[in-house]
């Protein structure tokens, strides 16, 4: 009798540590896009992205008004934001608020290693812990870039004729 009582609330017990409770929420608005939504709740573009992927899609196309998503969960919610401007770098962000770049990346997974894929208007957790939600499986929240944004630091991306580092290239 308690093997199977205990059978019949294993599903609830398992939700219910899994369910983050959502400690602020956001009503979508005609003419919002993720960064924007971002910007204005203070809210990074992961974070948006990790805790409802769900319900928006990987490029932040499918934003419905009226509908109601999810800015941040108790324990895991970064609301100290940074808006990325042109020819920022991640050493030159980190430095600014005081914390090292692993803070940076563990707070900002969509990040690459070599920090080249961060946007102009992008908003990044720029806490001193870590306090955003972890990866969820499948794609990388927040890692599509939109088709309109500008590179942070344009410097730092290779162009295809960017040939200085290979030896004897020019000659050919």
């Amino acid at each position: 009798m308690f093997f199977s009582a205990a059978l019949l609330a294993l599903p609830i017990l398992a939700q219910s540590v899994y369910a983050a409770s959502c400690n602020r929420q956001y009503t979508i608005q005609e003419g919002d896009i993720c960064d924007s939504i971002s910007a204005a709740k203070n809210v990074s573009t992961y974070q948006l992205s990790a805790i409802n992927t769900a319900i928006i899609d990987s490029s932040c196309s499918n934003l419905v008004p009226g509908n109601t998503i999810c800015l941040g969960y108790a324990g895991e919610d970064c609301s100290k934001t940074y808006v990325v401007v042109l020819d920022d770098t991640c050493d030159q962000i980190a430095a600014n608020h005081g914390f090292n770049t692993t803070i940076l990346y563990l707070n900002n997974p969509q990040i690459n290693d070599e920090c080249t894929n961060i946007y102009v208007g992008e908003v990044l957790c720029v806490s001193n812990a870590v306090q955003v939600p972890p990866q969820p499986s499948g794609t990388l929240p927040g890692a599509v870039i939109p088709t309109t944004a500008a590179p942070a630091n344009p410097t730092a991306t290779a162009s295809a004729d960017d040939d200085d580092d290979i030896p004897f290239c020019d000659e050919l």
